[in-house]
């Protein structure tokens, strides 16, 4: 039985039936971690007890306690969601020391389904960046090609799907986080509904924009996986019920008569040929399955990205402004006295991009430039929502590329902030407008690098995406290749 070439439901199922243990799952899938994550470094803590918890999962799937498709299945967890006991740290300095005393709702509700944890995947510190460059612990690097980035934050998660370092991982997209390093890793990834999966224990960011998701092999298992997770918590005050996602449905989904719109304003100045060209052979394979594809306008694109850096920045200084050096998180060791420590903790605890967008937000917060700016991008984020609102008035999904390109080289963009902001131009308008959206492997550039479709849907249409993206991928193969560059990092 080969494992590399499982997806996390075709696992699930073969453990369900005996041909191989939970434990033998977890073996394998500590092996590859052992392996391969020297030169990834997708994880920054592994737990110690992953064959215990292995072994007690298969004792209740024996038993017949168990029967979600994902019992047994070995999964990562991104750095910033609390698990009890286990580090925390958001890829900080400020939290590297913090053991939550709790777990994240959807901890709790993937191991009620016998999940079995690895570990902690690397991010962007406190989830700001596009790249996995800014995390405390280092960078991650694109199972793809290890010269380039595997994209952020969520650059661990994807990076340890696509090298087969776990079957599937959680998330979380705030700006994009989920779906840009899905592309650039050519794994698949949604963020669902704002509110549609429990935000309690995901250490904040920005409140109104984040949102926890899975990243894995295929639509499939992403499927199975918000089917865990989609629920209302009493611990969430924006969580609301939903009727979840259908199994079912997506794997017997037909895009045959669906209305698809794509953006024409997706398609100006930044995207890439060869970006351009993959999406453009996507949408006629759509074509070719029975859906009617149409351009359309949508000029509000070019205010996304104001607009969302002006919002979630200020979030963010709300936000962090709790790691003040006293309650909890890092403390410089020399100070004079109570502002000393203050400005010395956080000084010396958040990263250069971290205290970039604490200032940004605090800035646009300020006293006479709060009307000019903040409130302003509030007015602009409404007009975003209003746009898509209209937009699916006509059409069943909104299509489009991911990012402008392919996975840029290590070190390409930290020296430019501005150029990796201007990489969120697809992404950040999904968040400001609380939609779900999805990105399908649907193709490769001219250096062999992966490309993402871009599903967008409206709300709770979670089915209605990843069925279109589960039809599609039945089609096509993308999903399933391979990186050629994970053998030599066994080297």
């Amino acid at each position: 039985m080969d494992l590399n070439k499982m997806t996390a439901l075709e696992l699930g199922a073969a453990i369900k039936k005996g041909e191989i243990s939970a434990v033998e799952a977890a073996k394998f899938s500590l092996g590859q971690i052992d392996k391969y994550d020297k030169k990834f470094s997708c994880y920054v803590t592994v737990e110690s007890d992953v064959l215990a918890r292995a072994e007690e999962v298969q004792k209740k799937i024996s038993a017949g306690e168990l029967t979600s498709p994902l019992a047994g299945v070995p999964m990562g967890i991104k750095d910033n969601m609390c698990q009890k006991g286990i580090q925390t740290s958001c890829g900080s300095l400020m939290l590297k020391n913090f053991l939550p005393t709790y777990n994240a709702t959807v901890v709790d509700e993937l191991m009620g389904a016998g999940a079995v944890p690895l570990g902690k995947l690397n991010m962007d510190e406190f989830a700001m960046g596009s790249t996995t460059e800014t995390s405390y612990f280092g960078a991650t690097k694109n199972p793809w090609n290890a010269a380039h980035v595997p994209g952020g934050s969520s650059g661990g998660a994807a990076a340890a799907v696509a090298a087969n370092e776990c079957f599937y991982a959680l998330g979380s997209d705030t700006g994009g986080s989920i779906r840009q390093p899905a592309s650039f890793c050519g794994v698949t990834g949604i963020k669902p509904t704002y509110g549609s999966v429990s935000r309690f224990g995901l250490v904040a960011y920005a409140s109104s924009l984040d949102q926890i998701g899975p990243l894995a092999r295929d639509a499939a298992d992403c499927a199975a996986v918000l089917g865990e997770i989609m629920k209302k918590d009493s611990k969430d005050s924006t969580s609301v019920a939903t009727d979840g996602v259908d199994l079912n449905a997506v794997l017997n989904y037909d895009v045959k008569g669906m209305k698809i719109g794509i953006p024409t304003d997706f398609f100006g100045e930044g995207l890439d040929k060869d970006v351009a060209d993959t999406i453009d052979k996507a949408a006629k394979k759509l074509e070719e399955m029975g859906a009617t594809v149409e351009k359309f306008d949508m000029p509000i694109v070019k205010y996304a990205i104001p607009t969302y850096y002006i919002i979630a920045a200020a979030e963010a200084s709300s936000n962090l402004s709790r790691y003040d050096g006293i309650k909890y998180g890092y403390r410089a060791e020399n100070f004079e006295d109570l502002l000393d420590l203050y400005t010395k903790s956080r000084s010396e605890g958040f990263g250069m991009e971290v205290k970039r967008r604490i200032m940004l937000g605090c800035f646009v917060l300020s006293s006479g430039y709060y009307d000019a700016y903040y409130r302003k991008a509030l007015k602009a984020k409404a007009l975003i929502k209003g746009a898509f609102d209209k937009a699916f008035e006509k059409y069943d999904l909104i299509l489009g590329p991911v990012a402008p390109t392919t996975a840029l080289r290590i070190g390409e963009n930290l020296a430019d902030p501005l150029k990796m902001y201007l990489g969120d131009i697809y992404t950040v308008m999904i968040n400001l407008a609380g939609l779900p959206a999805a990105s399908v492997p649907c193709g490769f550039d001219s250096k062999g690098m992966p490309v993402g479709m871009h599903l967008i849907g409206n709300y709770f249409n979670e089915t209605k995406i990843l069925g279109a993206a589960h039809a599609y991928q039945q089609v096509t193969d993308w999903h399933k290749r391979t990186p050629s560059e994970i053998e030599k990092g066994a080297e």
